[in-house]
């Protein structure tokens, strides 16, 4: 990779331990993957000067103790930059957990499918609910949306245990592609919300009905995410440093602000 001018930012250490029929993968308990970080993976690094992050667990938020319980030990945390975690179970608020356990550990939220052939009136508010606005307020630096891009038949994948139903940002056809949910899910964070910016506080009296979230860009720009999480149209008022505009969504819509 280096040859070739690609910088590793960044390796988890297995997708998902905690499912031994994946593939590729396998069974490995939080005491497993401590030990082969801070004797094995961790050391390796540092002999050979790779500043990789190694970033541990990288799977379901219904097991923080997982990451919790390797962070506790100062010999494999020094090696760690953070913890990673997937949604197809547990609460996102689990990340809080463990940010509040080990706040100087970084978290990230590296996996959520949308299901072929997708559901744009389900899928959007969903995940923009639960990852775009759930995660980043949980303190997750990033959000990652599985997968990039696929074929009509949803490839490439591995034969045994791959995803064979994993809808891509896009699917590609030949010279045709066609957007996904997952396109403009996370297009309503990275068109605005550039690299550089910091997650800043924003609330709410109707955190149910109006979830969102809130952003200061590298050029000084606030950006704010809503999302009408009910059944019918709602009007709210936008306030920052004593102004405020009026804005209205549909039910189920989802809204990026700038100013």
């Amino acid at each position: 990779m280096r040859k070739e001018g690609i910088r590793i930012d960044a390796i988890t250490v297995q997708n998902e331990p905690l499912h031994p029929g994946n593939n590729p993968s396998m069974l490995m308990l939080a005491p497993d993957q401590a030990e082969f970080v801070k004797h094995h993976l961790g050391p390796a690094f540092r002999r050979a000067h790779i500043d990789t992050k190694i970033i541990i667990y990288d799977h379901n938020a219904d097991k923080p103790e997982y990451p919790i319980s390797i962070l506790d030990d100062a010999e494999a945390a020094k090696f760690i930059d953070g913890s990673a975690f997937h949604l197809y179970g547990g609460k996102i608020e689990a990340l809080s957990k463990v940010h509040e356990a080990h706040p100087d550990k970084n978290l990230y939220f590296t996996e959520q499918w949308v299901g072929a052939p997708g559901n744009f009136k389900r899928d959007i508010p969903e995940h923009i609910h639960n990852l775009i606005i759930g995660a980043t307020r949980n303190w997750s630096r990033n959000v990652i949306e599985w997968n990039l891009a696929s074929d009509p038949q949803w490839k490439p994948h591995t034969d045994r245990g791959g995803c064979d139903r994993c809808l891509g940002a896009v699917t590609i056809d030949g010279d045709k592609f066609t957007r996904n949910p997952a396109w403009y899910i996370v297009a309503h964070a990275a068109k605005l919300v550039r690299p550089g910016s910091r997650h800043i506080a924003s609330d709410t009296n109707d955190t149910d009905s109006l979830p969102n979230t809130a952003f200061r860009t590298p050029d000084g720009r606030t950006v704010l995410i809503v999302l009408n999480n009910t059944d019918s149209s709602r009007t709210f008022t936008i306030s920052f440093h004593g102004k405020g505009v009026s804005a209205s969504l549909n039910a189920g819509a989802v809204a990026t602000y700038q100013w």
